[in-house]
């Protein structure tokens, strides 16, 4: 899943944690990359209870990671990033790497 404001792909990280972070926007759970962590307009939804921004969306859930509050998502809304950003199309050759990916990791000539 792409960066829900800039479209930069996720790549694996070297070692340890990944510096992407994971946040809910309008209900869709979205990965923001580190270079628009930075950013202080995020749009984030916030926790009603505390007010923070670190949620994540899960099986029909918001959880407030700060506080540990969890609410019932609104049903009417997908549960999985639909939403492209302002200007964002599917990287071009996409489809290629990942069959060539996948036939590193199957063994496959």
């Amino acid at each position: 899943m792409p960066c829900y404001r800039c479209g930069a792909r996720q790549t694996d990280p070297v070692r340890g944690a990944s510096p992407w972070k994971r946040g809910v926007r309008d209900e869709t759970q979205v990965l923001i990359c580190p270079d628009c962590q930075r950013a202080r307009d995020l749009d984030l939804d916030a926790c009603p209870s505390c007010g923070s921004v670190s949620l994540i969306r899960r099986l029909g859930e918001v959880e407030c990671r700060s506080c540990g509050s969890v609410r019932q998502a609104r049903p009417d809304e997908p549960h999985v990033a639909t939403a492209k950003p302002a200007g964002f199309s599917s990287a071009p050759g996409l489809p290629a790497e990942v069959a060539a990916a996948l036939d590193r990791v199957l063994g496959r000539s």
